[in-house]
């Protein structure tokens, strides 16, 4: 069991704000806190390698309160002193975020956003506009917890060995070998009405299967399917990959082209060569977050189909040629290992 004072954290409902919000709940299991995540079901995959208990929040608020009273109740039989202090933290901005927590008697920490101040026990102020979501998570993690400390530099999401084995597996036996290109090209929503999708995505995918390059898809359930399909007939279709196994198929890419959405943020937390293409989203916000990440914006144009496959050329060469070096070094090795007398 980990050991550790109860919290109870209400996580945001898209994946690329969850990923964000990771390293704030590193913070908080730091300062000594045993969390209780309450998410969205896909929640459960996405931080299966992490040491947290995962609820699924219902979607009628009667089944909400019921739940947290449940978390709650569980809290104080380990937790004497639950009660009385804060006991939760919520990561939403909603009003509903707030009441669900007041109703089931919960002590709650968090923003003062939509009237919703009086509903919890503390809050704090909005965080600065233009500042990067990661940001914000964690300030207010480090409000809660009382301390000052500067943000990582990488996510560094972790990924159970069975799942970098499944990944590893499941593209062997498609025949995708290294230096493959893993394209996200869906981002459903609109900035300010404007689409956020990289109106260049197929004809770059088209280039890229024409010169040869292995190219990825992990589209997900329902429309994506039919887009990938209708789409992108030139890649390699993986359906029905779940949220554990994804991040583990983003690590071994060659180089990740995405869109502004979840899956960029958690190749950029595995690590995984990233280039963004955002458009009118702004990057300062919402750009994925760490040293792997390459920004590819010039709103209110977009970066053609030709300069991204000149661009994906050069990282993955860049790659090859790091890699050479070592393989040559390895290889003089085993050679001198070899010749040497026994």
């Amino acid at each position: 069991m980990i050991e550790g004072r109860p919290l109870i954290v209400r996580l945001r409902n898209y994946v690329g704000d969850a990923v964000l919000g990771l390293p704030a709940l590193r913070l908080l299991q730091r300062q000594g806190y045993r969390l209780q995540l309450v998410g969205k079901g896909w929640a459960r995959d996405l931080f299966e390698a992490e040491p947290w208990a995962v609820a699924v929040r219902p979607r009628r608020l009667r089944d909400q309160v019921a739940q947290l009273r449940g978390l709650r109740a569980a809290a104080k039989a380990v937790d004497a002193g639950f009660d009385g202090r804060l006991n939760t933290l919520v990561m939403p901005w909603s009003f509903s975020a707030a009441l669900d927590t007041r109703l089931a008697g919960l002590r709650t920490f968090g923003h003062a956003s939509e009237a919703r101040g009086w509903l919890m026990s503390r809050t704090v102020p909005l965080p600065p506009e233009g500042q990067h979501s990661l940001l914000d998570y964690w300030s207010l993690a480090c409000a809660f917890a009382g301390v000052s400390e500067a943000p990582p530099a990488r996510i560094a999401l972790g990924l159970r060995p069975e799942r970098v084995a499944e990944a590893g597996a499941l593209l062997q036996a498609h025949g995708v070998g290294p230096g493959f290109v893993l394209i996200c090209p869906f981002a459903s929503g609109k900035v300010e009405f404007i689409d956020r999708s990289w109106p260049a995505f197929p004809e770059f995918v088209r280039q890229l299967h024409a010169a040869g390059r292995q190219v990825v898809i992990c589209p997900g359930p329902g429309p994506e399917v039919e887009g990938a399909q209708r789409l992108y007939p030139q890649a390699l279709r993986l359906e029905g990959v779940s949220l554990a196994l994804y991040p583990a198929l983003l690590q071994r890419a060659g180089v990740v082209v995405a869109n502004d959405t979840g899956p960029a943020h958690l190749a950029a937390a595995v690590g995984a060569p990233l280039i963004s293409v955002l458009g009118p989203t702004n990057p300062e916000v919402w750009a994925p977050w760490g040293p792997t990440v390459e920004l590819q914006r010039r709103w209110p144009d977009w970066i053609s189909a030709d300069e991204m496959r000149a661009r994906v050329d050069q990282v993955l060469s860049a790659a090859q040629a790091a890699v050479l070096p070592c393989a040559a070094t390895a290889a003089a090795a085993l050679a001198a290992a070899s010749a040497s007398p026994r």
